[in-house]
């Protein structure tokens, strides 16, 4: 894709860092289908890009992503073969990301939740308003954590509480997130914004080859790990796309009350 054909993003530059703003019209840049296709490309678009060195990921004003639309997921249960041709972009994204030879700094301006939270983390350094939360509440939509979740979490913060948190859906704040070693950087969400382009001009005058291939060189290792894990948890996340207790989940939602499992 071309920078112009890109409707859910935010293109711009200044000197040689790129910034992609996900800007989707959603409610907190709830992920629907433009998003997440656009997802699946963005990031080769930048490592095509000739004019950057180093890209910033985030969202419009306070907003980063909040994960699936759930009218976007009654459209997948109605049509199954939806959600199975929307995982081969659901692994394009998390594989186009790790082979990013640029440096990638994740601006967590506001929640981060679900699929969103899976691309902050995998991003290389991860600055976090004080005010936005990470959490993967795949099991509340009575979903598999598929989308690398199961990949990224537990290499950050350890098996024992990325399983915790993948397994309750809860939200982990921002100075829990930087105590646990989740995130790089907290800061307050006045000074976010140049606490970022401040560490980005930084790399950006720093040795870029060398930067590029030091980054290259600590993603093979996780970038083995997704290839033998991705396949397997998108199979079981397709597979709870039919089952009772995600149909109750989006039902509940919509209904504005708690759900009530029953899938045995």
């Amino acid at each position: 894709m071309k920078e112009s054909d890109f409707q859910a993003f935010q293109i711009h530059r200044k000197g040689r860092v790129l910034t992609l703003a996900m800007n989707n019209g959603q409610r907190l840049n709830a992920i629907e289908d433009t998003l997440h296709h656009e997802l699946s490309q963005i990031f080769r678009f930048a490592a095509r890009d000739q004019k950057s060195d180093v890209v910033i990921l985030t969202g419009i004003d306070d907003w980063f992503c909040a994960g699936g639309d759930f009218d976007w997921f009654q459209a997948m249960i109605d049509d199954p073969v939806r959600f199975e041709r929307i995982a081969i972009d659901g692994k394009e994204i998390v594989f186009s990301l790790l082979d990013l030879e640029k440096p990638l700094i994740a601006k967590v301006n506001g929640p981060a939740a679900g699929l969103g939270a899976t691309i902050a983390l995998f991003s290389d350094v991860i600055f976090m308003s004080e005010k936005a939360v990470l959490l993967d509440p795949h099991v509340k939509a009575g979903l598999v954590a598929g989308d690398g979740g199961a990949v990224i979490w537990p290499q950050l913060i350890g098996y024992a509480r990325a399983k915790h948190y993948l397994m309750t859906g809860e939200a982990v704040k921002a100075d829990e997130a930087i105590s646990m070693g989740l995130v790089n950087y907290i800061f307050p969400r006045e000074e976010l914004d140049e606490a970022v382009d401040k560490y980005a001009s930084a790399l950006a005058a720093g040795a870029t080859r060398a930067i590029r291939w030091t980054k290259v060189s600590v993603n093979i290792a996780l970038k083995q790990l997704a290839h033998s894990i991705m396949d397997a948890s998108i199979a079981y996340e397709i597979s709870t796309n039919t089952a009772q207790d995600h149909q109750e989940a989006v039902t509940a939602f919509k209904d504005k009350r708690p759900p009530n499992f029953s899938d045995v």
